[in-house]
């Protein structure tokens, strides 16, 4: 038993060690380019499945092998690891770090929330738009750490009420008994994270005699929920976050790392396709977002929260449950708290509006973009946007011109000003903490993989043996592929399985004459819908560490929402996708690849 348990615990070098020995025949007994690249990308696709080693590091891994076996020079290797992508990351997240800062995401979420109203329904569906709202341009794991703490106060808010908004609760009250006591309503709840749940401890319940509660279907003894009602609305509010997170990464070709590594290997295999830039994937995606949000919505609320839809969107807002009363001046309060908007939260919100504009109006393609100004074309990507904006975001102070600066007492007595008038709206340090270093590498690493398939000419081998499905028709090809990668991406993380498809999907299009963004697009998007367990992607383990949900829901409700983005992923692809993309014939980018790369 001692020595199972070592082996155990050694897992992962054994993994680490065997890989590479157990597969070391295939290059030594076929030494070609493309059974060498095979072994490459074997024990690459190994390791970021099983994360025996981070996924930074093993993205590393054809930096070494490729120049070791021949397959590319490390000068080649090395190009592939920072790419356009790489820098528009960069400014994106110069954006992001300025939001972060000065809390312009709080102040968007509540705001939103309380246009929603406190129906236990409709606050959910406004968390969920402004999630996907932030989830837009900030990463997804940010956007859940962001909004699941706001959540958390207004589900705790709900908690310390004890009154739940089931189907027999008469007891409300007009809006001009709001003001029923001029005590404190409720207490910020201290949340603390132990053994992988949150424990709430409410420093105030609070207690009023003016209002009867009505009956209540008691949990267990043990739970800290007073009514099962009240623990749904906790399970609803918290996988929404997680879902509408997801939903939103898929509206911009930077909401996700996943749609940046499909943009970067597409644009690299296909150089002439001029066809996927920020405005044509917006177009694309954000009927698809409003159409998974609305559904996730609905799917959600029938799971939890009961087929009440019509007291869900009732407008009527004369009677309220005490209930609603309390969480409404919960999330204003909380909204109170942040101040009158101030000057840094007004020039993050300029930058904001102008990267989006200035991303949408380069190359519009149904009238010139502002790149037509210039003489020289094709210099000007969205990368040169967002590191431009990004950049900015160093120099300009985040106090106002001209503003006196303001004192602060010393111990003797004396004003002194502040230090540093002319510090910038963004520091170095604030940038770092938000970098991804580890998904630039991982994006890199795809890139490697994607540039020795091609040149070794495996990506050709593996189309080859793809053929016999050259009787399928183009839909059914592409939803055995989104079916496929959405499975696989439960267990793996999201931007290795992309990595390891792509390649892949590009081949089988070409050797079937499919267009080839017939199945890579919708691969892309579907792979991001691994929402069934914790470990299918960091939001997920973000919400489940709450403790409000257990497995079994994230399962149950996942399996839906899952089935209901592929689905809605096929119906884009078979309709505006075909005019969007010329997705009817075989494009003639395609052809004017260079033929030795695919011989």
């Amino acid at each position: 038993m001692d020595l199972i348990k070592k082996l155990w615990r050694a897992r992962k070098l054994i993994l680490v060690v065997l890989i590479p020995l157990s597969l070391l025949p295939l290059p030594l007994i076929h030494p070609t380019s493309e059974a060498c690249c095979a072994y490459v990308l074997i024990v690459t696709a190994v390791y970021w499945v099983s994360e025996a080693v981070p996924l930074g590091a093993a993205a590393l891994v054809p930096a070494f092998l490729y120049p070791l076996f021949g397959v590319l020079k490390s000068s080649e290797v090395a190009t592939e690891y920072c790419k356009d992508t790489t820098l528009l990351l960069m400014g994106v997240i110069c954006l992001a770090a300025s939001i972060e800062k000065w809390n312009l995401h709080k102040r968007i979420a509540l705001r939103m929330v309380m246009i929603a109203g406190a129906k236990p329904g409709m606050l959910v569906l406004g968390f969920m738009c402004c999630t996907v709202f932030l989830s837009m341009w900030l990463s997804n794991t940010s956007t859940t750490a962001m909004v699941m703490p706001i959540a958390e106060a207004v589900l705790q808010q709900l908690i310390s009420t004890g009154v739940a908004d089931t189907q027999d609760d008469s007891e409300t009250v007009e809006r001009t008994h709001a003001t029923i006591t001029n005590k404190p309503l409720f207490m910020i709840p201290h949340i603390r994270k132990e053994a992988g749940s949150i424990k709430t401890q409410s420093d105030q319940e609070y207690k009023s005699s003016d209002m009867p509660e009505p009956k209540k279907e008691k949990e267990s003894k043990d739970s800290r929920y007073p009514t099962k009602r009240d623990h749904m609305i906790c399970k609803c509010l918290s996988l929404s976050i997680t879902y509408a997170a997801t939903i939103g990464g898929l509206i911009t070709i930077t909401g996700t790392s996943t749609n940046l590594i499909f943009a970067e290997q597409f644009n690299n295999r296909y150089p002439d396709a001029k066809v996927i830039n920020f405005g044509t994937w917006f177009i694309f995606s954000f009927p698809i977002a409003i159409i998974l949000l609305l559904l996730t919505w609905v799917w959600l609320h029938f799971l939890f929260l009961g087929c009440n839809f019509r007291e869900t969107c009732s407008l009527s807002k004369k009677r309220k449950t005490r209930r609603e009363i309390l969480s409404e001046r919960k999330i204003h309060d909380e909204y109170i708290k942040l101040g009158p908007i101030s000057y840094p939260e007004v020039v993050t919100g300029v930058f904001f509006i102008l990267m989006t504009l200035l991303w949408f109006t380069r190359e519009p393609g149904f009238v010139p973009g502002w790149t037509s100004l210039f003489q020289k074309k094709g210099y000007r990507t969205d990368a040169t946007v967002s590191v431009l904006l990004g950049f900015l975001l160093f120099l300009i102070p985040a106090r106002r011109p001209f503003s006196r600066a303001p004192r602060t007492t010393a111990g003797d007595g004396s004003a002194e000003r502040d230090p540093d008038p002319m510090a910038p709206m963004i520091t170095w340090k604030d940038f770092q903490n938000l970098m991804p270093w580890e998904i630039v590498i991982l994006v890199g690493g795809g890139y490697a993989l994607a540039a020795g398939c091609k040149v070794s000419g495996l990506s050709v081998w593996i189309g080859r043996q793809l053929e016999p499905m050259s009787g399928l028709p183009p839909w059914m090809v592409t939803l055995l592929a989104c079916l496929l990668v959405s499975a696989v991406t439960e267990f793996a993380s999201n931007p290795a399985t992309l990595t390891v498809f792509l390649p892949i999907l590009s081949a089988l299009s070409e050797t079937l004459q499919i267009n080839p963004l017939h199945t890579l697009i919708p691969a892309t998007m579907c792979v991001s819908f691994g929402v069934m367990l914790p470990v299918g992607n960091p939001p997920n383990a973000i919400v489940f560490s709450y403790g409000h949900v257990q497995i079994s829901d994230m399962v149950k409700a996942g399996f839906g929402v899952n089935l209901i983005g592929v689905l809605v992923v096929m119906l884009a692809i078979m309709t505006w996708g075909v005019p969007l993309f010329n997705l009817t014939e075989f494009p003639e980018w395609y052809t004017n690849i260079d033929q030795s790369h695919r011989q």
